[in-house]
């Protein structure tokens, strides 16, 4: 089919115009003054609102990259909701809710994050991309992408432009691009023609769907006791988890009024073909949540959508090339909904294009940087995949599960959410100082996962009618706060010393709290790896070193950082 009109070229060519490339779009504008970027978008707008896309839950990273890294904060605090962080109940087949472990906070902590209706989110963006200069076509799909130099990621960044199709009422179009983006989701249209696609060890499976109604689950009891426990008394404001043994069920609000409902489970455990249509999952949900199918039967006639992915999670080989081209959001990888990661690797993903393009507009070589970039983006995917593969089981478990929850959080907020947070993700310089600190933190982070499953084999999973607040520990609501600080470089670096010093007590910590209660795991890896540990040294000598008396594990301070609740 012949072209309807004239090709046109542009620096910056963005193959989809879901969130992924519509912040990556303005996130190049405000960068670069000037810049010409095109969008192009399958879906004509205004998407709907509500019943669109899974995504909706944000978490410090994500949100930080749309309220300050963008600048969007008015649209988000005006048009989204703020959350009231994560909650997780420990609720298989019980309908009293107030009876069961609650984990979460009792207040909001000090860094926002949002509840996001990606269909009001996804309109708004592409209004401001073009309000920002950025062509954005809708209604096309794409039909052909030539990749200059065959795409053979040969890493020279000398080949010429890159040519796109595609097809929109009827008439073929196209233009060249200095740089393509595939922002395409699933449909990873780069990964396809490469043979990027990579398969990891994390199997899972998913359903979700949106009800046209507010799930008020503070109306779930009339316990004043257990109302009170949380100031404001808004619940349902959080990202809700309803655990069992191999899988959670997710409750995000939207703003549009309407909830958002998710069921993410082990096929080994719970086979997706046993809820993977909306009467199906009311079943399961009648056996697994009781409260929760009370809660929906009587609005049936409210469904809004209902969708699933079977195996969701998977890798890709390579997504930045010193060949002008990459990939970002699910056009790339995709770990698992459970924190939430997808807008914070969208935001770690943008971040590296945008350093690789303005290293082009510089006439810098691409070739080192490509190629290191692609190495620490796929070394923070292995690291925040590790929380999750084999670690299902662990869900059933009120004594587990918590820690696991605790040690997570640090270690994101520790050392992630402080690179990003601190403008540190392409200093590679910085980077390479730390080394030796980034990775204890992966060694302690894999030793952890593994104790805590062979924990939660024998832990005796005790189920008290106690709240676990997270709000009530001030190291840890100390370290979500430490991420607004301003830090010089040395200052950020005695920041990931203290991050990897605080991770290495907290497994000391862990690491004795299971031992304690089960000898059998006094073997254990981690515990091998806590005596032969020695993190980099600091130059504060008020703070002993970890092979000394003061600090040798295992150390016997549960109060200090785990909940007294658990022991």
């Amino acid at each position: 089919m012949p072209l309807s009109s004239t090709e046109h070229h542009h620096y910056v060519v963005i193959m989809g115009g879901g969130l992924a490339g519509l912040t990556l779009a303005l996130q190049l504008k405000k960068r670069f003054a000037g810049i010409d970027v095109q969008v192009v978008e399958r879906r004509p707008h205004p998407v709907p609102i509500a019943a669109h896309k899974v995504g909706e839950s944000s978490v410090e990273i994500g949100a930080h990259y749309f309220d300050t890294v963008l600048g969007l904060k008015p649209h988000l605090q005006q048009q989204q909701l703020k959350k009231f962080g994560f909650r997780f109940f420990f609720s298989e087949g019980r309908r009293d809710i107030d009876q069961v472990t609650e984990l979460g906070a009792s207040k909001v902590l000090p860094v926002p994050s949002y509840q996001i209706d990606r269909g009001i989110f996804e309109n708004y963006l592409a209004e401001e991309a073009r309000a920002q200069g950025v062509t954005f076509i809708d209604g096309a799909v794409v039909k052909e992408i030539h990749l200059a130099g065959a795409g053979a990621g040969t890493g020279t960044g000398s080949a010429g432009p890159h040519r796109i199709t595609w097809q929109r009422d009827g008439d073929v179009q196209g233009a060249t691009a200095t740089w393509l983006i595939d922002a395409c989701g699933r449909a990873g249209l780069i990964k396809r023609k490469l043979g990027l696609a990579q398969t990891n060890a994390h199997a899972c499976d998913a359903v979700w769907f949106r009800i046209k109604d507010r799930i008020a689950i503070d109306d779930w009891t009339d316990n004043p006791a257990w109302r009170a426990r949380c100031t404001p008394p808004e619940r349902w404001r959080s990202t809700n988890h309803l655990v069992g043994a191999g899988y959670w069920v997710w409750l995000i609000p939207l703003a549009s009024g309407s909830h958002s409902v998710g069921i993410v489970a082990d096929p080994s455990i719970h086979p997706l073909d046993t809820y993977n249509t909306f009467d199906k999952a009311m079943e399961w949900l009648r056996t697994y949540q009781p409260r929760l199918f009370d809660e929906l039967d009587g609005k049936r006639h409210l469904l809004q959508d209902f969708a699933f992915f079977k195996r969701f999670s998977y890798g890709c080989k390579q997504v930045f090339s010193a060949d002008r081209w990459a990939l970002t959001g699910e056009a790339g990888l995709f770990l698992d909904p459970f924190y939430s990661p997808g807008s914070d690797f969208i935001a770690i993903g943008n971040t590296y294009i945008c350093e690789l393009i303005a290293r082009d507009r510089a006439g810098q070589p691409l070739g080192a940087h490509a190629q290191i970039y692609d190495q620490v983006f796929h070394s923070f995917y292995d690291s925040t995949l590790a929380l999750y593969t084999g670690q299902y089981p662990i869900f059933a478990d009120p004594e587990v599960l918590p820690v696991k929850v605790i040690w997570d959080y640090t270690y994101y907020w520790g050392v992630l959410s402080q690179m990003f947070f601190h403008d540190r993700l392409a200093d590679l310089s910085s980077m390479s100082k730390l080394k030796d600190e980034l990775a204890h933190c992966q060694k302690l982070n894999l030793a952890v996962q593994d104790f805590l499953r062979a924990w939660s084999l024998v832990s005796k999973k005790r189920n008290p009618a106690v709240m676990l607040d997270q709000a009530a520990l001030p190291w840890f609501a100390e370290l979500n706060r430490s991420l607004t600080d301003t830090l010089d470089e040395d200052g950020f670096r005695r920041r990931m010393q203290k991050s990897a010093r605080q991770l290495h007590d907290l497994a000391v910590e862990i690491c004795s709290r299971g031992s304690d209660e089960h000898p059998s795991l006094q073997a254990s890896a981690l515990q091998v790896l806590l005596q032969a540990a020695k993190v980099g040294a600091d130059d504060s000598s008020d703070h002993p070193p970890h092979d000394s008396p003061e600090r040798r594990p295992v150390a016997c301070s549960f109060e200090r950082m785990l909940f007294p609740a658990l022991a």
